[in-house]
Protein backbone atom coordinates (compact mmCIF):
# COMPACT_ATOMS: atom_id res chain seq x y z
CA UNK A 1 0.00 0.00 0.00
CA UNK A 2 1.19 3.64 -0.59
CA UNK A 3 1.66 5.52 2.55
CA UNK A 4 -0.58 8.49 1.29
CA UNK A 5 -3.29 5.79 1.49
CA UNK A 6 -6.08 5.81 4.49
CA UNK A 7 -7.77 2.96 6.10
CA UNK A 8 -11.00 3.25 8.18
CA UNK A 9 -9.92 3.27 11.69
CA UNK A 10 -12.81 0.16 12.53
CA UNK A 11 -11.29 -2.00 10.00
CA UNK A 12 -7.92 -1.18 11.17
CA UNK A 13 -8.19 -2.40 14.76
CA UNK A 14 -10.14 -5.25 13.62
CA UNK A 15 -7.74 -5.94 10.91
CA UNK A 16 -4.55 -5.95 13.43
CA UNK A 17 -6.70 -7.84 15.64
CA UNK A 18 -7.31 -5.33 18.55
CA UNK A 19 -10.96 -5.78 18.54
CA UNK A 20 -13.30 -9.35 17.93
CA UNK A 21 -15.11 -7.73 15.23
CA UNK A 22 -15.56 -4.40 13.33
CA UNK A 23 -18.86 -3.35 15.06
CA UNK A 24 -17.17 -4.01 18.20
CA UNK A 25 -14.21 -1.51 17.19
CA UNK A 26 -16.87 0.52 15.62
CA UNK A 27 -19.03 0.94 19.02
CA UNK A 28 -15.54 1.70 20.81
CA UNK A 29 -14.73 5.16 18.80
CA UNK A 30 -18.24 6.08 19.50
CA UNK A 31 -17.85 6.06 23.18
CA UNK A 32 -14.79 8.26 22.89
CA UNK A 33 -11.79 5.50 23.32
CA UNK A 34 -9.98 5.42 20.31
CA UNK A 35 -7.64 8.63 19.97
CA UNK A 36 -5.31 8.96 16.91
CA UNK A 37 -2.62 11.36 18.07
CA UNK A 38 -4.71 12.36 21.10
CA UNK A 39 -7.81 13.39 19.14
CA UNK A 40 -11.14 11.28 19.59
CA UNK A 41 -11.97 10.06 15.77
CA UNK A 42 -15.64 8.26 14.56
CA UNK A 43 -15.20 4.88 12.83
CA UNK A 44 -15.01 6.44 9.44
CA UNK A 45 -11.93 8.36 10.23
CA UNK A 46 -8.82 6.96 8.12
CA UNK A 47 -5.61 6.52 9.74
CA UNK A 48 -2.28 6.53 8.37
CA UNK A 49 1.24 5.07 8.14
CA UNK A 50 3.13 6.69 11.44
CA UNK A 51 0.07 7.42 13.16
CA UNK A 52 0.05 6.91 16.88
CA UNK A 53 -3.13 5.01 18.07
CA UNK A 54 -4.58 5.41 21.84
CA UNK A 55 -7.04 2.69 23.08
CA UNK A 56 -8.68 2.72 26.26
CA UNK A 57 -9.59 -1.00 27.66
CA UNK A 58 -10.49 -0.23 31.13
CA UNK A 59 -8.28 -0.83 33.40
CA UNK A 60 -5.66 0.35 31.32
CA UNK A 61 -4.78 2.31 27.79
CA UNK A 62 -2.59 0.76 25.38
CA UNK A 63 -0.50 2.73 22.98
CA UNK A 64 0.25 1.66 19.31
CA UNK A 65 2.68 2.98 16.47
CA UNK A 66 0.68 2.11 13.11
CA UNK A 67 3.88 0.41 10.72
CA UNK A 68 1.77 -0.29 8.58
CA UNK A 69 -1.65 -0.20 6.91
CA UNK A 70 -3.92 -3.55 6.33
CA UNK A 71 -7.64 -3.89 5.47
CA UNK A 72 -8.16 -8.00 6.11
CA UNK A 73 -7.85 -9.60 9.71
CA UNK A 74 -4.47 -10.93 9.45
CA UNK A 75 -2.75 -13.80 11.61
CA UNK A 76 -1.56 -12.86 15.17
CA UNK A 77 2.28 -13.59 13.89
CA UNK A 78 1.72 -10.94 11.76
CA UNK A 79 0.55 -8.40 13.92
CA UNK A 80 3.63 -7.12 15.04
CA UNK A 81 4.41 -5.72 11.27
CA UNK A 82 1.65 -3.88 11.07
CA UNK A 83 1.70 -2.07 14.70
CA UNK A 84 4.37 -1.36 17.56
CA UNK A 85 2.97 -1.68 20.66
CA UNK A 86 4.40 1.67 22.72
CA UNK A 87 1.91 1.20 26.17
CA UNK A 88 3.93 2.23 29.43
CA UNK A 89 5.45 -0.84 31.65
CA UNK A 90 3.17 1.15 34.27
CA UNK A 91 -0.01 -0.15 32.59
CA UNK A 92 0.66 -3.44 32.62
CA UNK A 93 1.17 -3.20 36.17
CA UNK A 94 -2.28 -1.80 36.65
CA UNK A 95 -3.48 -4.87 34.96
CA UNK A 96 -1.58 -7.09 37.05
CA UNK A 97 -2.32 -5.65 40.15
CA UNK A 98 -6.20 -6.00 39.73
CA UNK A 99 -5.33 -9.67 38.93
CA UNK A 100 -3.89 -10.05 41.68
CA UNK A 101 -6.38 -8.36 44.30
CA UNK A 102 -8.39 -11.64 43.20
CA UNK A 103 -12.34 -11.69 43.66
CA UNK A 104 -13.34 -8.78 45.98
CA UNK A 105 -17.35 -8.93 45.46
CA UNK A 106 -20.05 -10.19 43.26
CA UNK A 107 -21.94 -7.15 41.29
CA UNK A 108 -25.71 -7.18 41.67
CA UNK A 109 -27.22 -9.29 38.96
CA UNK A 110 -23.94 -11.08 37.59
CA UNK A 111 -25.95 -14.79 38.71
CA UNK A 112 -25.04 -17.54 41.21
CA UNK A 113 -21.89 -18.06 42.45
CA UNK A 114 -19.16 -20.02 40.43
CA UNK A 115 -18.21 -23.73 41.77
CA UNK A 116 -15.04 -22.57 42.82
CA UNK A 117 -16.57 -19.63 45.16
CA UNK A 118 -19.52 -22.06 46.94
CA UNK A 119 -16.51 -24.41 48.19
CA UNK A 120 -15.20 -21.86 49.47
CA UNK A 121 -18.35 -20.50 51.15
CA UNK A 122 -18.66 -24.27 52.04
CA UNK A 123 -15.16 -24.50 53.80
CA UNK A 124 -15.65 -20.87 55.39
CA UNK A 125 -19.22 -22.10 56.82
CA UNK A 126 -17.71 -25.40 58.31
CA UNK A 127 -14.89 -23.48 59.41
CA UNK A 128 -17.54 -21.28 61.95
CA UNK A 129 -19.46 -24.52 62.95
CA UNK A 130 -17.73 -24.88 65.93
CA UNK A 131 -18.67 -21.48 67.24
CA UNK A 132 -22.10 -22.46 67.22
CA UNK A 133 -22.16 -22.47 71.52
CA UNK A 134 -21.39 -18.19 70.71
CA UNK A 135 -24.13 -17.60 68.55
CA UNK A 136 -26.66 -19.73 70.72
CA UNK A 137 -29.26 -17.19 71.99
CA UNK A 138 -29.54 -19.49 75.02
CA UNK A 139 -26.07 -18.68 75.81
CA UNK A 140 -26.43 -14.85 76.46
CA UNK A 141 -29.71 -15.37 78.13
CA UNK A 142 -27.97 -17.26 80.90
CA UNK A 143 -24.96 -14.78 80.96
CA UNK A 144 -27.45 -11.66 81.27
CA UNK A 145 -29.59 -13.57 84.07
CA UNK A 146 -26.69 -14.02 85.90
CA UNK A 147 -25.26 -10.75 85.75
CA UNK A 148 -28.19 -9.20 86.29
CA UNK A 149 -28.38 -11.23 89.84
CA UNK A 150 -25.12 -10.49 90.15
CA UNK A 151 -26.06 -6.64 90.42
CA UNK A 152 -29.22 -7.03 92.56
CA UNK A 153 -27.26 -8.52 95.23
CA UNK A 154 -24.31 -5.98 95.00
CA UNK A 155 -27.48 -3.26 95.29
CA UNK A 156 -29.18 -5.25 98.04
CA UNK A 157 -25.87 -5.61 99.63
CA UNK A 158 -24.96 -2.17 99.61
CA UNK A 159 -28.11 -1.04 101.10
CA UNK A 160 -27.73 -3.62 103.55
CA UNK A 161 -24.43 -1.97 105.04
CA UNK A 162 -25.62 1.73 105.31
Amino acid sequence: MDEQEEVRIDSFLWAVRLFKSRSMASDNCKKNRILINGAEVKPSRGVKVGDTLTVRKPPITYTYKVLKLARARMGAKLVPEYIQNLTPQAEYEQLELRRISGFIGRAKGTGRPTKRERRQLDSFTQATEGLDFFFNDDFYEEEEDDEMDNNLDSLFCNDNEE
